[in-house]
């Protein structure tokens, strides 16, 4: 169970670290975190977060430059990102081109 704590703690770290008004993929905080082919579980340690954190969730999107959450949580990050200075098409899409940070 230690493993997956540090790993835990990595992906918090990660995602602390994306500079406002920017946005990076599930892949790239598992690539960061030193585990390349975990992007999933990037998704699930976030899923998890405790409601009210002040982690910087909605910075991390899908591969594809999309917000890959739907309903609520779709408006939530969209809002969020739009609030930060982040251009999002009505359909939860991001230019990586422009806004991704990697590390």
């Amino acid at each position: 169970m230690q493993n997956h704590d540090t790993f835990q703690q990595r992906i918090w770290q990660i995602v602390a670290a994306i500079p406002f008004g920017k946005v990076t993929t599930y892949g790239d905080v598992a690539r960061l975190a030193g585990s390349p082919r975990a992007a999933r579980q990037v998704g699930g340690v976030l899923k998890r977060l405790p409601a009210g954190s002040a982690l910087p969730w909605h910075r991390v999107i899908n591969r594809l430059g999309e917000i890959s959450l739907t309903g609520d949580d779709l408006d939530r990050q969209r809002y969020a990102l739009i609030n930060e200075g982040v251009r999002v098409s009505p359909e939860g899409k991001i230019a990586l081109s422009e806004y991704r940070w990697q590390g």
